[in-house]
Formats: structure tokens, sequence, C-alpha cells
């Protein structure tokens, strides 16, 4: 399909999105104070080992502590360690590297790792929320064709060049040139290349690998010895293909950087690349900003008149699909299928827009047959094709709803560019005005049991709680003067958050 990267710097922010038919399909956002930390190396040390966890705390310079799991230690750490790498020489792979499960054997992580230990490790996971950066011992360094694994000796080719004879002739080649011990995944834009832009991507990867090996012997931890890429050259090196029109740039020293990074490693795709000169902000003139402001939304429009929920949680996501005003043209079920079909569509594309990872369930509208359920499935199977993250999806249940997981390696875009509400500490919801009402006329009967010899009961509040007591509650502080023998008088207090109240006697 037809795309575009649009490039946009506004002070320290830079904002990176794709555009597939004119559509917005992912976001970006990088800004000075909040710059990914995935794919940098560092040499951390070991603060905490948590055997009950199988898993240590790492010190690797930044405001938390890393985590490592138990299950991403590699051989390097243990002397009895076999072949870690992968049997299959016709295995194919995906563009990340492998997840690697706990070795059968693995000694406990107590006896790999020790407090106070120097480590070498990567982020394979950004800090998110309250939780510290998610690291492994197992480097990755990515190229424009390559990606070199030092820690696994295997060769895997990408499983979206299906040609055999293009296959053989990569593995050779790759198994010619690679190091012993040491693997490369060989990334779909290898397809078609010639073998010297492929051999100098390979040098310039071990290069890379033995810049880091000399900084482990130099710097003392916690210390970064290698950051990846900025933002928007991580988007050149892993999504600049053939498919990609142009890429429009608003900064000089940006369209400068990737020019030059353009002319080293994609020469033919170079002259794509374009200073935009308007004088309009990029974003508008591509129509970029109100597709931003309604990513934000919980509810989703679908064309047909249906629509979506979308709660984030810290738990999971949960994605409602509700009718709306859709009330289709035959029976029940076919109006349900043709709902459910557009939803997974729609669906697909939010996770992308929002990056929204991790847990995911779907409520989708109810479906009496199974043929219908297999049918909405394989659309949804279908769109997630087009999703660069890993993906792992279950049937539809009886139930209409689907459990899938999303790989999350850094916040989501809401995280992204908003922050909790200030008023609800990011609740979503207050108590009610009723509701504090009563809490104070309850709050009323304990000041006087406490202070029963005082005549006067003095109640401060939020204006709006205020205006309620004296309006239609009054009858109620009426009643309560009577029986308590106590004159109330309720004061409103502009600077009362709508729950705060204080009740005192004089």
């Amino acid at each position: 399909m037809p795309s575009e990267i649009i490039v946009n710097r506004t002070g320290r922010e830079t904002r990176v999105a794709l555009m597939e038919n004119g559509q917005l399909a992912e976001l970006h956002v990088d800004r000075g104070d909040k710059k990914s930390h995935v794919g940098n190396v560092y040499l951390g040390r070991v603060v905490r080992v948590l055997p009950g966890m199988q898993a240590a705390f790492v010190d690797i310079g930044l405001e938390r502590a890393a985590f490592l799991y138990g299950g991403d230690i590699y051989p390097e750490f243990v002397e009895s360690a076999g072949n870690d790498g992968i049997q299959d020489p016709e295995a194919t792979v995906t563009e990340a590297a492998p997840r690697h499960n706990p070795r059968t054997g693995q000694p406990p992580i107590q006896d790999l790792i020790k407090e106070g230990q120097e480590v070498l490790v990567q982020v394979a996971k950004d800090p998110i929320g309250t939780k510290g950066a998610r690291i492994t011992t197992h480097i990755t360094l990515p190229g424009r064709y390559m990606v070199f694994m030092p820690t696994v000796d295997h060769v895997g080719i990408s499983r979206r060049i299906d040609r055999d004879r293009e296959r053989r002739k990569l593995r050779e080649f790759v198994e010619k040139h690679r190091p012993k011990g040491c693997g490369f995944i060989v990334r779909t834009v290898c397809e078609g290349q010639p073998m010297s832009a492929l051999k100098q991507d390979i040098t310039y990867l071990l290069n890379t690998w033995n810049r880091i090996q000399e900084g482990t012997k130099s710097f003392k931890a916690p210390k970064c010895i290698h950051s990846d890429h900025g933002l928007v050259l991580r988007v050149v090196r892993d999504g600049f293909n053939e498919d990609i029109e142009r890429m429009v740039i608003d900064d000089r020293r940006i369209f400068d950087e990737v020019q030059q990074f353009m002319s080293e490693f994609m020469p033919r795709l170079k002259d794509r690349v374009q200073l935009y000169r308007g004088s309009d902000p990029i974003f508008d003139t591509f129509g970029i900003e109100p597709e931003i402001t309604r990513s934000l939304g919980q509810k989703v429009w679908l064309k047909s008149g249906g629509y979506l929920i979308i709660d984030q949680t810290e738990a999971l996501t949960a994605i409602d699909v509700n009718s709306g005003r859709f009330v289709g043209t035959s029976s029940l079920e076919d109006t349900t299928v043709q709902i459910n079909l557009e939803a997974v569509q729609e669906i697909v594309f939010q996770l992308r827009l929002r990056n929204i990872g991790g847990i995911i369930v779907l409520d989708l509208i109810d479906m009496e047959k199974a043929s219908n359920r297999d049918r909405v499935f394989k659309a949804l199977e279908e769109e997630l094709r087009n999703d660069r993250a890993r993906t792992n999806v279950l049937k539809i249940s009886e139930l209409g709803l689907v459990e899938m997981t999303r790989k999350r390696t850094q916040d989501d875009l809401v995280r992204s560019i908003s922050e909790p509400c200030h008023y609800c500490d990011g609740r979503g919801y207050t108590r009610s005005r009723q509701t504090a009402v009563y809490d104070i006329l309850r709050e009323i009967r304990r000041e006087v049991n406490r202070n029963n010899n005082r005549n006067t009961i003095f109640v401060n509040a939020n204006p709006v709680v205020a205006d309620l007591l004296y309006g239609e509650e009054l009858s109620s502080i009426e009643a309560f003067e009577k029986d308590l023998d106590k004159r109330i008088v309720v004061r409103a207090m502009g600077h009362y958050h709508i729950e705060r109240h204080e009740v005192y006697s004089r």
C-alpha cells in the first residue's frame, strides 16, 4: 500500500507519523526528557537478587533499577551451558530477536549472578508507569539489512522472504562471513540487495560490537556503552522500504542526518526524502493533527454507525464493540457479523496507532454460528499481518471474547502525550455531589457526639456542594438543626476539591 513518513520537530519534541493510504497508521513521539532507552547497551551493576522471583534488579544509571529475569541470562554467565542456538537450519524467524525461554536445567539465578557484579545488558522494554526497564543479557544489534546476535549461534531468514533460491543465497553468504559462535537475522529488506551492501552492514555491526566489548574494559558500572539511533533514524532503518513513496521532514538538521544515513545505506531511495518548505505546520498540511486528537478518545465511531469503547488500565486493555446506530438490513446474525468485521479492522488500526501493548481483551458482539466466529477471527488475523509488533491471539469464545497479547516495548501513545487528570487522580470519576452532601450530614452527627457542649457546627465544602446543602438539601439542614439543637453554618471554599470537606464545632 502507498505509504508516507512525515516528520515534525517542535522545540525538543520530534514526532514521526506513518501514513497509509492517506490515513495516520502509526505515530511515534520523542521528547527531550523522555527518550526511549530500548536498544541501548549498558554496563550495569546487580543491586539485588531475588531467588523467590528468579529475577534481579540491576542499576544501569536510570531513575529506577532495571529488571533482569533469570530466563534472560545467557550462556556467557553459565559455565555449563550447552549450545543455545536453534537447531533447525531452515527455521524462519521474525525480524525481532527470538525470545528465549529458560533453558531446561538452568541453574537458579543466585548461582548465575551476585550482588555487586557487573553485567553487560541491553534494554528490551522502556520503563513504563512505575516499572523499571526490562533488560536482557542477550544483546541484539540491528542494522539496515541484518540483526547481529553475538550470544546466539544461529542464522535466521525473515519468513517474508519466500523464494527458496534467495533464501539459500542469503544463508550461504551470511554463514561465510559471520564469526564463529555468533548469529544473524536476515531482514526482509535484504531481498534483491547486492552482496556488497550486506557485507558493509555486517562489517558495521561487528565493529559496533567490538566497540561495546572495549567499553566494558574502559568504563565502570553503571554506564551506557552504546546508544541506539534516535527516533527518526530508527524509523528509517527499520521501516523505510520500497513501499514508502516519500518522507517529508520540516527540520533541516534532521533532514541532513537522514540524507547522510540514506547515502550510506540506501542510496537508491535517497531522492524520496524531501525537506518541507510550507508555511503551515506540516501536520496540519497532511491532516494529521485531527487524527491525533481522535486517537485519545475513549469512544471510536465506525463508519456503519457502530462504535468501540477503549478502556486502558494498568492490568489490561478492554475494547468493547457496540452496534450503536447500525440496525442492518436482514437478520440479527448478519448485522452482528457485519459490525464485528468492521470492528476488528478498526481495532487493529487503533492498536497500532495508540501503540497499545500487553494483555488485550476484545468484547465482540455475540454470534450464534461457529462459522461466523471463525470468519471474524480470520479477518482479525489477516489485519494483524500488517502489524509489526508481535501478537498472540486466542480463538473467539462462545461469549464473543477474544484474548490476545501484543508486544509492548514502550509507553502507549495516550501515556506519551497526556497525563492523569489532576482532579480525579486518573480514576476517571469523582464522588458525586449528592454523595458528598450525605457524607457531610453523617459527619455532622459524629461531630455532635464528639463535642456535644458546643452550640455551632461549621461545614467547609466545595461551592458546588455548599450550594446543594443550601438548595435541595436545605430541608435536611433545618431538620438537623431542630433535631440536634445546634446551629449549622455552611461555608463555600473555592479552593476545595469536590470530595473535600471539614466539619467542626465551636
